[in-house]
């Protein structure tokens, strides 16, 4: 039997150090446990330095929506991005390739005075670490690689992890935040529904002829939809992060384009709406996989963010389920402890997973019906598509109310 008194063991510890790993350690750090959180790989010693060039922007961005920034300032790290790097947007425009359907989102419709901001990832992740340093019950480890763990028998006994290092540890709580391909996940043996998307994303940052006005930019196109998301991180407004989702040889034929010709190609997708493209940074290219893990939950053990579900990027709402999994977790763990409940038992895990499972599953399913809808070349289902965009657009209260719901407010 483990010491559960002594140093090797800790109430919670996180795998993963990314924004959904390092939000849970933030998260949960002000319940008085003590938690190590385990990254495989270096972690970042300072903060970032600001880009001046969209070849030093880093290409992976997030739309973070109002519930995530007011939980990033809660847990001390939204004040620690400079504003500078937080790139606020107030419109959105989505529109279809030769068709009349568009629709257009507006914050002020809804009286707030934004629809989210898009920031670099490394400067969520470090501004998170950067919070826990402050945390006296907080252990944060790079190089710490998983090799097994061994998930308790019973209600008193707690999780046992082991390194590739051969250092071991026990915690009350073990907390896979490592990724879609989770090692948590997998020596856990909790199953994972996935399928191919038969579609590969490029990513990459512009710098276009014509100022973006605060406005996020979305067209779908018959091979996959393009996004062109607004940064203020680079002066005039004339530069952005695009993802562009295309079928497998669609995405091929782009990236094997010269930075000139795949520029205009970018500019005729987005139907010439911010100018020509001036200037394209290295593009990068993965395939797009869905996947739901069965369960989130074993004994001792809570998957949180893409360990948990990964889902298509065309409404950039990722990161913000991560995070929404984090205050979840979080929150349970709390009136947990108000009960007199540890952090791992299973009436706490099993509300966790009740309020989480669900919504995620409701949003992989419109997401893969979304993808589904706007593949469909035949001209009736075209035409309804528009008329169907056309008239949320008309609709004031649904789209208010869909607004709402992606904003998490």
């Amino acid at each position: 039997m483990i010491d559960t008194r002594g140093p090797q063991h800790a109430d919670v510890i996180i795998v993963g150090a990314g924004i959904a790993g390092a939000a849970a350690a933030a998260a949960l750090a002000p319940g008085g446990h003590r938690i190590i959180l385990l990254e495989a790989g270096e972690l970042p010693q300072t903060l970032p330095a600001l880009a001046d060039s969209v070849r030093t922007v880093d290409p992976r961005v997030s739309a973070l929506s109002a519930a995530s920034a007011r939980l990033l300032a809660r847990l001390g790290a939204w004040e620690r991005i400079p504003l500078a790097a937080r790139s606020p947007y107030e419109h959105m425009r989505v529109w279809e390739e030769d068709g009349t359907g568009r629709v257009e989102f507006a914050a002020a419709d809804i009286q707030e005075p934004l629809l989210g901001h898009i920031v670099e990832n490394r400067w969520v992740t470090a501004a998170l670490l950067e919070s826990l340093r402050d945390r006296d019950n907080v252990e944060v480890l790079g190089g710490a690689r998983l090799q097994r763990l061994e998930t308790p028998v019973d209600a008193s006994s707690p999780v046992r992890v082991v390194l590739e290092s051969g250092v071991s540890r026990s915690c009350s709580l073990l907390v896979g935040a490592d990724g879609a391909r989770s090692a948590v996940r997998r020596l856990c043996g909790i199953d994972s529904r996935e399928w191919d998307c038969e579609q590969q994303a490029i990513v990459a940052t512009v710098r276009t002829s014509r100022a973006h006005r605060r406005t996020a930019w979305q067209c779908f196109l018959q091979s996959g939809p393009v996004a062109f998301l607004p940064l203020a991180t680079l002066p005039d407004e004339r530069c952005g992060s695009i993802v562009w989702s295309a079928d497998n040889a669609e995405a091929e034929r782009l990236m094997a384009l010269g930075d000139p010709e795949f520029a205009e190609a970018l500019a005729r997708a987005l139907d010439f709406r911010l100018g020509n493209v001036e200037d394209v940074s290295r593009r990068f290219c993965f395939p797009l996989r869905q996947h739901h893990a069965a369960t989130y939950t074993a004994p001792g053990v809570a998957l949180v963010g893409d360990a948990a579900h990964v889902v298509h990027p065309l409404a950039g709402q990722g990161i913000n389920l991560g995070l929404a999994d984090v205050r979840v977790l979080a929150d349970e763990v709390a009136r947990g402890l108000r009960r007199g409940r540890g952090p791992g038992e299973a009436e706490v895990l099993g509300r966790y997973q009740r309020r989480r499972r669900g919504d995620n599953e409701l949003m992989l399913q419109v997401m893969g019906g979304f993808r589904r809808l706007y593949g469909d070349t035949r001209l009736p289902v075209r035409l309804v598509r528009n008329i169907g965009m056309s008239a949320v657009n008309r609709l004031g209260p649904l789209k208010h109310q869909l607004m709402r719901h992606a904003m998490g407010i």
